[in-house]
């Protein structure tokens, strides 16, 4: 079994979930904004517009450029929502409950920098670590 294209669609589904819900129902996002980021709202839409545009790039069958390129787009992505994602963790703790508690987001946190592998990888930007140099 080829497991690249598989990783593909599984990224592509997990993308335009997310973005879905970027542009459906907004509020939670912007509940995890960082305060320096500016225009919010149209941050969140762009993302979802970004999530979307991304997963569909990456299965398309026809252009292995393009394919590529989105991949490298949902990385980046991937790397750029991070303090969000990072804000989130600290407000989140903050609350006197505890919010969703670390089993949510210490592996949330794990989980960054493996989406963005895994959208180079899908993506054919990296063989590693599977693929050994003949040299």
């Amino acid at each position: 079994m080829r497991w690249r294209p598989v990783a593909r669609w599984l990224l592509a589904i997990f993308y335009c979930v997310a973005g879905y819900f970027h542009l459906a129902a907004p509020e939670p996002f912007l509940k995890i904004m960082p305060g320096w980021v500016p225009m919010p709202e149209q941050v969140v839409l762009w993302t979802g517009i970004a999530e979307l545009a991304g997963a569909i790039g990456l299965v398309q069958p026809w252009s292995a450029p393009l394919r590529r390129a989105a991949a490298l787009g949902l990385a980046l992505y991937a790397l750029c929502v991070w303090p969000a994602n990072i804000n989130h963790m600290i407000v989140d703790f903050a609350r006197e409950d505890g919010g969703l508690g670390p089993f949510y987001h210490i592996p949330r946190m794990a989980a960054q920098p493996v989406l963005i592998w895994l959208a180079l990888w899908a993506g054919e930007l990296t063989r590693w670590p599977f693929h050994k140099d003949d040299n």
